[in-house]
């Protein structure tokens, strides 16, 4: 299959070398992948570009999500190189919004930088940039891709 930016998918890992948490600091601008505790893998990230201004509340607030959610799908298609669902909204978030009548917001990701864009990675690793994703480059992305399942928890910290 032919992929913009990679001639091919990169396999996953075996269990032994998976993540079984992924911790983003907002503050730090880091992604870290944990095993048993410990931290095998650390990069930079780029964030929402209203990042600072507390956790995401609403659709279109340009803020990135805090609490506890899980990786719940893997993108090979994306828009953005490869991608890993956050499952943001959780029920609280949902209810909080209906109760302000406003969309609580969606499509929440771990992702590189935009198809064809790759070789303006570095300015895109300087500046809050999503709309409330975590991006980080495409190389860096194939790394997480192989040692993030579907189901790893995520802790999205201030």
């Amino acid at each position: 299959m032919a992929r913009w930016g990679h001639a091919s998918l990169p396999e996953p890992l075996p269990a032994t070398q998976q993540a079984d948490l992924i911790i983003v600091h907002k503050a730090s601008r880091s992604l870290t992948l944990m095993r048993q505790g410990i931290s095998f893998a650390s990069y930079p990230v780029s964030l929402g570009r209203n990042a600072d201004a507390g956790p995401k509340q609403r659709e279109g607030d340009k803020k990135t999500p805090q609490g506890r959610y899980y990786i719940d799908s893997r993108n090979a298609r994306s828009r953005f190189s490869l991608s890993l669902h956050i499952s943001y909204p959780n029920k609280t978030e949902i209810q909080h919004a209906k109760e302000g009548d406003y969309p609580p917001g969606e499509n929440i990701m771990i992702h590189g930088v935009p198809n064809g864009w790759g070789w303006f990675s570095p300015l895109f690793q300087r500046i809050d940039w999503t709309d409330g994703c975590i991006a980080v480059t495409n190389d860096i992305m194939r790394e997480i891709w192989q040692h993030v399942p579907t189901g790893t928890p995520v802790e999205l910290r201030p």
